[in-house]
């Protein structure tokens, strides 16, 4: 990216740590390590890319970093808050004021139109949308437009511009965005990722995106690399060409027990 000064501003701190997580499928001969002790820190306003051959854990990680599920071992703090120990009531409502969320698959409700999309977060956690601020994220998005229309009418870019919107409206500090480029063209690509680009550098939030492509890879700050549930490796102002050639060296590693891969599932 030519952009590089484009770092945000807004917050400061530690966005995400992650202390020693591991997380085990399964029991006896048949049980697969998704996480091996894990250990990172995020800091707010950054952008990351999570990359790993498959099989390798990175959406595991994101999983259990979103409070999606819970590690058997370790500790998981957002804003520097413990999300560990708490009950599955208050870990929701915790998920929808710190968390937003972007997935493949887009997520919206066929029946409700772009704006009761991106309203939905509110209404779900009994609060009231502001009509006014719900367009604006539209509008930033490029959207503005299309606000009555359904998603059936739109083309699968602008699909995921909703989803980034309703993950917005919340004005969350931490996003997590899991393959969000994979069901879209080239060009829908490109402007998925700038959108995510535009939300950390204009709003200050910490993007975590879990990709299998370099050219994605590239619009972030820096990548982490995984391998067989542990950290591989750390590229910062990261290129298509390096990632890819990171990669190459990461599906060289000897044979051996691969760690589960689910995909983030959660609207």
């Amino acid at each position: 990216m030519s952009d590089r000064e484009r770092r945000p501003t807004g917050r400061s701190g530690e966005a995400l740590r992650l202390v020693s997580v591991s997380k085990v499928y399964g029991t006896g001969d048949g049980a697969v390590t998704a996480l091996d002790g894990v250990t990172l820190s995020l800091p707010a306003g950054s952008f990351t890319a999570v990359m790993g051959p498959s099989g390798s854990g990175k959406s595991t990680l994101l999983q259990c970093a979103a409070g999606l599920d819970r590690p058997d071992q370790g500790q998981i703090l957002v804003g520097g808050e413990e999300m560990g120990g708490v009950g599955e009531a208050a870990l929701t409502r915790f998920r929808r004021d710190r968390i937003g969320f972007v997935f493949q698959q887009y997520n919206l409700l066929p029946t409700l139109t772009v704006e009761e999309n991106t309203a939905l977060p509110l209404r779900l956690a009994g609060r009231k949308a502001d009509r006014e601020n719900v367009r604006a994220v539209l509008a930033q998005v490029g959207l503005g437009g299309r606000l009555g229309h359904l998603p059936e009418e739109l083309s699968g870019g602008q699909r995921q511009r909703v989803a980034i919107a309703r993950a917005l409206v919340t004005r969350p500090g931490l996003i997590f965005a899991d393959e969000p480029t994979g069901a879209l063209d080239t060009r829908s690509a490109r402007e998925v990722l700038r959108l995510l680009r535009e939300t950390v550098r204009l709003h200050g939030s910490t993007v975590v995106l879990v990709t299998h492509d370099p050219v994605a890879a590239s619009y972030a700050d820096s990548v982490l690399f995984l391998a067989d549930g542990r950290l591989a490796g750390h590229l910062a102002a990261p290129t298509a060409v390096a990632v890819a050639e990171r990669m190459t060296h990461l599906g060289d590693r000897p044979a051996g027990r691969r760690a589960a891969d689910s995909p983030l599932t959660e609207v």
